[in-house]
């Protein structure tokens, strides 16, 4: 079986979806180097974080935190690339499971109920075929050993990109586009919303405009990436 997939691996070679270099056989995804030398954040260790400070006045936060900080065109953004428009989705919960793990060493979110990733338009879902955050997400629930809920939050607006929005402006693209399906279950529990990639917070404090009428909430943020504010 060795010899098989050695001479896969010439054929068919892999790459590193953060560096591009060749993948040895015993690594997935992002080569060793990349994985110790990526910009992680380490913001669970850091409870007056820039991330929570984004949300601070907005959004009541037990905690937030991110796997990497975002650079433009470092490699955090080909790995959010690959994940979202390259048909990337295991990797999205490879980097999940990666973070999960390092959670658990860290005792981070043990007291976590429910992990709920940000939800997409059925259009978008359609299209794309796979939710990013979903997958980060069953990633995180795994290495957790904490439940998904896929079904309590919707999204009932189908918005345009973020990408190119100022702040104001992606708050406007986001307001009142969350609805809820339940709440019962929800009632009194400790909630950890997932997204992709935290910028300016906007589609978070959306979320938590509808999680918000949920008697005794209380919620957290992980992601994959935050771009911190220059």
């Amino acid at each position: 079986m060795a010899l098989i997939n050695d001479f896969l691996s010439l054929i068919y070679p892999r790459y590193c979806e953060a560096c591009t270099n060749n993948l040895y056989k015993h690594e997935l995804f992002i080569c060793n180097h990349c994985k110790l030398n990526l910009p992680k954040s380490n913001y669970h260790k850091i409870p007056e974080s820039e991330l929570i400070q984004v949300f601070a006045g907005r959004v009541p936060l037990i905690n937030a935190s991110s796997f990497y900080l975002y650079e433009k065109s470092g490699k955090i953004q080909k790995l959010l690339q690959a994940i979202k428009y390259q048909d990337q989705s295991k990797l999205a919960e490879f980097l999940g499971e990666e973070y999960g793990k390092q959670l658990i060493i860290d005792g981070t979110y043990q007291d976590v109920d429910y992990i709920i990733p940000i939800p997409l338009h059925i259009n978008k879902l359609k299209a794309r075929g796979y939710n990013q955050s979903e997958c980060f997400a069953k990633g995180l629930a795994k290495a957790l050993i904490k439940e998904m809920n896929t079904t309590c939050l919707f999204r009932a607006v189908d918005t345009k990109t973020q990408t190119k929005k100022n702040k104001y402006q992606r708050w406007e693209n986001v307001e009142g586009i969350f609805q809820l399906n339940e709440t019962e279950n929800l009632e009194n529990k400790h909630v950890l919303i997932v997204d992709d990639v935290v910028t300016t917070g906007a589609t978070i404090e959306a979320a938590w405009d509808a999680l918000r009428k949920v008697n005794g909430i209380k919620l957290s943020v992980a992601s994959i990436a935050f771009a911190p504010r220059s």
